[in-house]
Formats: C-alpha cells, structure tokens, sequence
C-alpha cells in the first residue's frame, strides 16, 4: 500500500503548505490524489521532490 504520510510530515518540518506545491506545478486533483494515498506518476515525485528539496523517501513509503 501506498502511503504519503512521509510527505506531510516533510512539508510540516519545512513549513510548506498546499499552496506551494500548487505553486511549484503539483494541481489540485494530484493533492487530492495524495491525501487519498493514491498512486501518482514517478514525473510527479519527482517534482514534489524538487519543490519540497527532499528525496522519495520523504515523500512515500511502502507499507
């Protein structure tokens, strides 16, 4: 199972809110998607990766 709980507690430590992941180009349906711990293309990792300065392992895991 996918779970994005590593991202929120980044973003928490960073002091980022939603609306810097929407300004650095993550829309408003892959939020959705990532509080559901739905599944998102590597693209979007990637991005969330360069937005939040972090590595995939601050933003998924695998449970």
């Amino acid at each position: 199972m996918i779970d994005y709980t590593p991202l929120w507690e980044t973003m928490k430590q960073k002091n980022l809110a939603d609306y810097d992941l929407i300004k650095g180009g993550i829309d408003n349906k892959t939020l959705a998607s990532l509080k559901k711990n739905e599944s998102i293309p590597l693209s979007t990792l990637e991005k969330l990766c360069l937005v939040c300065g972090c590595t995939p392992n601050e933003v998924v895991q695998f449970i």
